[in-house]
């Protein structure tokens, strides 16, 4: 970009040089001054009605729950969807037992790597699954179904969606790791060994040499009502990640990241803090409609979807 700068610059003064036009040195002033505003690597913008789609093709296999039709049908559109961005897709399978089910099911981590041999990596990560029971539903006639989880599974699956068509046409300042955890939500409340137990696998199996900068959890961050406050173990163990990201947001006059510590959750991005990743958990936790029936697509946005959005492709370009 500097050196097709430079050309430009260079035709530039001997145009206005070679003809002492007043109006035509002030237009050209301006011409040098646009051409050097352009020198740094601009940020892709981040298509929120594409990631809504992606949230709504989630939503039409139904609950994505381990063991289910459902879940394989949305195993294979996710990697099919990633490999259309990077032929570095995996799958890391394994087994657990669930409550409901008298045999083990098999779950499936989805590992996504993009310009592997970048060396400075971050790491990207949201849970694919959707809980088994409404469990939380005011109305106890809906405990035993399932949840279709827009918001609570879809939508960070969604914005990662997004990010890897981006960076597939225009590659970050970073290889990134795009990872969708399963078989985070069919935990026992109080009970903390039962939750996240996709990154707890991936934590266990995890490279020794694997060392990202970074990673970002995205976590129920589609509500049309979105207001983002800081987890408190972001806060605690990988503070600087979080004064990035919620910065970026000033910066971009995005208010719904709401700079307060506000709770304390649970999720995936503990896995990855108690094996030396600094990973932050973003993630609005005041959801009406958490693990309920109610949690569809109609309760999320683009808009919510794009917040997040933006200020990823922040992090990664700027």
């Amino acid at each position: 970009m500097k050196n097709f700068s430079h050309i430009i610059i260079h035709q530039a003064l001997v145009i206005l040089f070679g003809f002492f036009n007043k109006q035509l040195l002030l237009t050209g002033i301006i011409f040098l001054m646009f051409i050097s505003s352009c020198g740094g690597q601009s940020i892709p913008a981040f298509n929120k009605q594409n990631s809504f789609q992606y949230l709504e093709k989630q939503c039409e296999f139904g609950a994505r729950v381990p063991g289910t039709a459902a879940h394989l049908k949305c195993r294979d559109y996710l990697v099919a969807t990633l490999r259309n961005y990077t032929n570095l897709v995996t799958l890391q399978p394994f087994q657990t037992t669930m409550p409901t089910y008298q045999k083990p099911v098999t779950c499936y981590n989805i590992i996504a790597n993009f310009y592997p041999n970048q060396t400075r990596r971050v790491l990207l990560c949201a849970h694919w699954d959707t809980r088994p029971w409404a469990d939380r539903d005011p109305d106890p006639a809906n405990h035993r179904q399932p949840v279709l989880g827009a918001n609570d599974g879809a939508s960070g699956v969604a914005v990662l969606l997004e990010i890897a068509r981006i960076i597939s046409i225009v590659p970050p300042n970073f290889g990134v790791d795009i990872v969708l955890f399963d078989a985070e939500d069919f935990g026992t409340y109080g009970q903390n060994d039962t939750w996240a137990l996709g990154s707890k696998q991936f934590a266990k199996n995890v490279v020794k040499n694997y060392h990202p900068e970074f990673g970002i959890l995205l976590d129920l961050i589609g509500d049309a009502n979105q207001e983002i406050y800081i987890e408190q173990n972001s806060y605690q163990y990988a503070r600087s990640i979080v004064d990035k990201i919620w910065n970026i947001a000033q910066r971009l006059r995005i208010p719904e990241f709401i700079p307060e510590v506000k709770y304390e959750v649970y999720d995936d991005h503990l896995s990855l803090l108690e094996i030396g990743i600094p990973c932050i958990d973003i993630i609005d936790f005041d959801y009406q409609h958490w693990h309920t029936i109610s949690d569809t697509p109609d309760k999320c946005s683009p808009e919510s979807l794009d917040n997040v959005g933006r200020v990823l492709l922040t992090v990664l370009f700027e």
